[in-house]
């Protein structure tokens, strides 16, 4: 992700994360699982609505999460802690922007397949920050110097290999130069 972060275009590669990058991937790929399997309850197995988009939602959503956990982010955390407040923030992301958002912007006449979409890039948004800041915050990208990409964690560091600093180089000021002693 990072050698494809640092080839955007426009100076997006000084402000966009790797991370950024492979959780678009990753929930582009999970979305279009979502839907298949959303078609395949409902459509095939007739299934209700309700019963299909939360199964399918929660099928991406933990499919999302291990991926990211893995090969994006490359967290250590306890897995049980960690997917208990992912659980949570999907479950809050399920009724405000699936149910929610979606629902109040059909209300008030916007077509529906236009409410869902719209409803998908806020909860992409709200998703990331979540993901970036709240469930996997044992992740540290590194400092990059101003006008480069931050760098990820290599897959080999540890977390608290992440998240230290190197010490700062201290050195002397050069000496003056000698001069000769008088004769």
């Amino acid at each position: 992700m990072t050698a494809i972060t640092k080839r955007l275009p426009f100076g997006l590669s000084a402000v966009v994360a790797p991370s950024l990058v492979g959780y678009l991937l990753i929930n582009l790929c999970t979305f279009f699982i979502d839907l298949g399997l959303l078609g395949l309850f409902h459509g095939t197995f007739r299934w209700p609505i309700p019963a299909a988009v939360t199964l399918s939602y929660g099928t991406a959503s933990a499919l999302s999460y291990a991926l990211n956990r893995v090969l994006n982010f490359r967290s250590h955390e306890y897995v049980g802690r960690q997917f208990l407040v992912f659980a949570a923030i999907s479950a809050s992301n399920y009724l405000i922007f699936v149910l929610g958002l979606t629902d109040l912007l059909s209300h008030v006449g916007v077509y529906y397949e236009l409410s869902r979409v719209i409803a998908a890039c806020c909860e992409a948004v709200y998703l990331y920050c979540m993901m970036r800041w709240v469930v996997f915050r044992d992740v540290a990208p590194a400092r990059a110097p101003a006008g480069q990409a931050a760098q990820e964690p290599s897959p080999t560091a540890t977390a608290g290999q992440a998240a230290q600093a190197p010490p700062p180089m201290v050195t002397a000021p050069p000496a003056p130069p000698r001069s000769a002693p008088p004769q």
